[in-house]
């Protein structure tokens, strides 16, 4: 990846719908240039898919927590993504160092779902215990750039 790619990385993080036309003008490039640069980066992975950021309260969810799992013993991160990926509410997952084996991101519509929510996480038989932050507001969010 050179100082180009990562110029057309920067506008796809920033507006993925910019057409390859705008992001040719601001690099510097043709558009089919930077398609071709596209098309590369995506058939070599650097670029795992695009997506749409969508307002949680769109979805009716207007409370959310981030859960902080121990697990009695080892758990893969294989294992983790089984065991929560069907969770609809949860909507991020990560293996974190410290006490804690994984930290995980719950949005709800209200605090019931989230309470039932944290249950359906603690219905894992290897869940020792989980503690729960709930966020009260929203203050910075960057862009992944």
């Amino acid at each position: 990846m050179d100082d180009t790619d990562r110029l057309i990385l920067g506008h796809l993080l920033r507006s993925a719908r910019a057409s390859f036309q705008e992001i040719g003008s601001a690099v510097g490039l043709s558009a089919p240039a930077v398609k071709r640069r596209v098309d590369r980066m995506v058939a070599s992975g650097q670029i795992t898919g695009f997506t749409a950021l969508v307002n949680p309260a769109a979805l009716g969810w207007t409370t959310e927590a981030y859960v902080e799992v121990y697990y009695r013993d080892n758990i893969s991160p294989a294992e983790l993504r089984r065991s929560l990926e069907p969770i609809p509410q949860v909507v991020g997952v990560w293996t974190i160092a410290g006490e804690a084996d994984a930290l995980v991101h719950v949005m709800a519509t209200d605090m019931a779902e989230i309470e039932s929510t944290v249950e359906r996480i603690r219905e894992n038989a290897g869940v020792g215990r989980t503690r729960s932050s709930i966020v009260m507001s929203r203050i910075l969010e960057r862009p992944r750039t």
